[in-house]
């Protein structure tokens, strides 16, 4: 959506958002802004109070049958919550948020939940902050929104649903509880381990080592500052993909392993042998560096299936991915520097699809990547040139 968000094709439409953390809060913002009437619930009242001060909607219960109960909730706490409003809004439909579903599917069933009033929801959008404070009304914008829908599950709530996915920007994916569970296991919570894995290595690392990070680093690493609580939650409900998944992971580590130690061996067994000779002649000779192959086959192979796997990425707005050239910029750590590049880069007739930040340690400045297409790389390099900007070749 641009400009004012749509406001609802669902008459007077109401909504009870149970839970008001970045996800609940999130919703609650892109409801309110397309003119539905939201109430908030929460047992932290910190949380709730703040959502309401940020302007999610009302804490408190609504007074009669809201359209739709959102529970956004820990996984664990999906069904219960569901059960006991269901008992009280007797015409409501209900959805969740939780990032798995096929133990929210089995936990809701085995409660006895209304069926035909419930479809799982997942939206995959989020931050690595958590909390009412880091809520946006334009969070799921773009964003794929998951439904699970049961047999059970009627029409119109599958309409109401695919309705408030419509408000809140997104795009609705009808997929079974069971593709969803394996789809974020690769996408979304492997990836959540394997940051947090990358990151504990830090926690003890010798500080003068960290003085090299640099923005892959960074970038790997980002997600790994998130909730513990909130992400056990959700690896521990599906574990059974993240284990299948990691177990692929350990059968290639074991490999990569192996050939790493190959040549370390075959390294150290040259080194010696190099030195034996060194110490039995009577006069000092200069020691080339070993002659070792540092051919890696396995390796070179994992590296070249990681550069296949990124490639099958989608672009922007879920196109096919496009290969872009960087024109790296060297910009002051002033106020309105960025902006001013961005500002030049448009005069230039040049749109800029993607910018990445690395800030140069010790130094007052950054280099600024932009993403552009090949066509009109050498035009913004130039026409930066012309403007003052020190463009890196």
């Amino acid at each position: 959506m641009t400009g004012q968000p749509e406001r609802s094709a669902v008459g007077s439409a109401t909504a009870l958002v149970v839970g008001t953390g970045l996800i609940g809060t999130s919703v609650g913002l892109a409801l309110t802004a397309a003119g539905w009437t939201v109430w908030l619930q929460d047992r932290d009242t910190e949380n709730l109070r703040l959502a309401g001060v940020l302007g999610a909607g009302h804490p408190g219960l609504p007074p009669s049958d809201p359209t739709v109960v959102l529970v956004a909730v820990p996984p664990a706490g999906t069904a219960r919550v569901t059960l006991d409003l269901q008992r009280t809004y007797l015409t409501s439909i209900f959805s969740d948020v939780a990032s798995v579903k096929s133990q929210v599917k089995l936990d809701v069933e085995r409660l006895g939940v209304d069926m035909t009033r419930f479809v799982g929801g997942h939206p995959l959008a989020g931050r690595e902050r958590s909390g009412p404070g880091a809520a946006r009304a334009d969070l799921f914008e773009g964003r794929p929104w998951v439904l699970t829908q049961q047999t059970q599950t009627s029409a119109a709530a599958l309409a109401v649903m695919r309705e408030v996915v419509r408000v809140c920007g997104a795009q609705p994916f009808l997929v079974s509880a069971e593709l969803h569970d394996r789809a974020v296991a690769l996408v979304s919570h492997v990836p959540q381990v394997l940051a947090s894995l990358t990151a504990a290595r830090l926690a003890d690392a010798d500080p003068e080592l960290l003085e090299l990070a640099g923005q892959g680093l960074r970038d790997m690493t980002r997600i790994a500052d998130s909730d513990p609580g909130l992400w056990t939650d959700i690896i521990g409900a599906n574990a059974g993909p993240v284990l299948a998944i990691l177990d692929s992971f350990a059968g290639d580590l074991d490999l990569a392993r192996a050939e790493l130690r190959e040549v370390t061996v075959a390294r150290r067994i040259g080194m010696s042998k190099d030195i034996d000779t060194h110490q039995s002649l009577s006069r000092p000779v200069d020691i080339s560096p070993v002659d070792i192959s540092t051919d890696l086959p396995f390796m070179r192979a994992l590296i070249e299936r990681g550069n296949a796997g990124h490639r099958r990425l989608p672009g922007k707005h879920g196109a096919a991915r496009l290969e872009f050239s960087v024109v790296p910029v060297v910009v002051p750590d002033r106020p309105g520097e960025l902006a001013r590049l961005l500002v030049a880069s448009g005069d230039a007739g040049v749109n800029v699809e993607d910018v990445s930040i690395e800030h140069s340690p010790g130094q007052a400045v950054g280099l600024v990547e932009l993403s552009v297409r090949p066509e009109v790389a050498g035009a913004l390099a130039q026409a930066l040139r012309t403007g003052g900007w020190s463009v890196h070749a």
